[in-house]
């Protein structure tokens, strides 16, 4: 018999716990708690997002049927349901926000050498938001429309490894452009937004921390051309000018030159106009930065697809902000160890795979192996067929 680890042990052992308990402390997240620390909160809810759970409830069935497993996994205190919902209530949610950016800070090494389409030593971001639709009778806090409630997703994502570098979570009716006022910038990096990113004297913030931008331009765009440089139309490269923007504000907000890219993408038959203020790049490559910006949408539709960020566990806006970081945390700590442990199989796959296993006692090296989670049973000739074909 397996006297080890069960697979969720083994998972939580490549969490950095000093972060965490120094982020407990600092927001004294178990001031006055006698059982069912924040430690226990963090595991229950991971356990949730990598199980599956639909709910609290299933949370807490599924953990108290597996009773004498729950010390070996970490989770000292008594699981019930009431205590559960009481912590995602109470507790800090920037405990584990600080948490999830601590495990980000330990991913990024891991992926600098991804491959990436574009040879670029420069770091390559993409920004945009993602709206994630709430009912307005249960979340009354999270405005958006009169009939409807909804929380905005703002993140930004290191196309190298696709992983999110900054997030912020606001009401629905928080507009996009209002992100660049908070958004940490690094000088060197290459951002990679969207026409709704669009404030000129917002981009012009971004020239001041001598870091690029490659936004998509609005038809209503006013300019003067001051160059056009050579290009090759066979890439789908139309024009490539040197222009300073005319209108009487935006000129006050952005009075140094920008560059304008005109490409026309054979596959999708469109035109698009880009504005950068990077004038060391070749203009296709300007181009293809923006297509690297497809990377946040599938981001997007990833962690709505597989991680539990569309039904919530709680209503408050401390539940609803606890479930998405510990989500984050998730999808973090599996990229971590696809990396740590070398897999050459997909993070979708991989969560597949423990979602059955959590409780089972398996090296996670051997789980992960082909051998691990394909049917090698020989065929059995003594076994009668349902159908004969």
């Amino acid at each position: 018999m397996n006297q080890g680890k069960t697979v969720f042990s083994q998972l939580m052992d490549f969490l950095p716990w000093y972060p965490f308990d120094c982020a407990v402390r600092r927001y004294r997240g178990d001031y006055r708690i006698k059982s069912f620390s924040c430690h226990d909160q963090l595991l229950c809810m991971l356990f949730g997002q990598l199980s599956f759970r639909d709910s609290l409830r299933d949370i807490v069935i599924c953990l108290q049927a597996q009773q004498p497993k729950l010390y070996h996994m970490g989770i000292r205190g008594p699981v019930t349901r009431s205590t559960f919902a009481d912590a995602n209530e109470t507790r800090d949610w920037r405990m584990y926000a600080e948490f999830a950016m601590a495990l980000i800070a330990e991913a990024r090494p891991l992926y600098q050498d991804h491959e990436f389409h574009i040879h670029l030593d420069q770091i390559v971001y993409a920004l945009d938001s993602t709206t994630i639709d709430l009912a307005l009778s249960l979340f009354p806090w999270a405005t958006f429309r009169t009939t409807k409630a909804a929380i905005k997703l703002h993140t930004l994502l290191d196309v190298r490894g696709s992983l999110p570098v900054f997030l912020n979570i606001t009401e629905g009716t928080v507009h996009d452009v209002t992100l660049l006022d908070t958004l940490p910038l690094e000088p060197g990096a290459i951002y990679v937004m969207d026409r709704g990113y669009i404030d000129f004297d917002r981009l012009y913030r971004i020239h001041g921390h001598k870091a690029t931008f490659v936004i998509r331009a609005k038809s209503n765009l006013q300019f003067r051309r001051q160059y056009s440089h050579a290009i090759d139309k066979t890439t789908g490269l139309r024009c490539d000018q040197t222009v300073r923007l005319t209108g009487f504000y935006v000129a006050k907000d952005y009075p140094e030159p920008l560059r304008r890219v005109k490409y026309y993408d054979q596959a999708t038959k469109r035109w698009f106009v880009f504005l950068s203020n990077n004038f060391d790049l070749d203009a296709l490559t300007i181009a293809q930065l923006y297509k690297q910006r497809w990377q946040i949408e599938l981001f997007f539709k990833w962690i709505k697809q597989h991680l539990k960020i569309k039904g919530f566990y709680g209503t408050s806006q401390n539940a609803v902000n606890t479930q998405i970081w510990i989500a984050m945390c998730a999808y973090v700590l599996v990229a971590i160890i696809k990396k740590r442990l070398q897999l050459d199989i997909s993070l979708y796959n991989m969560l597949q795979i423990l979602s059955v296993n959590l409780f089972e006692k398996i090296p996670l090296y051997q789980l992960f192996s082909p051998s691990g989670y394909e049917n090698n049973e020989g065929d059995t000739h003594n076994q009668l067929f349902l159908f004969n074909l």
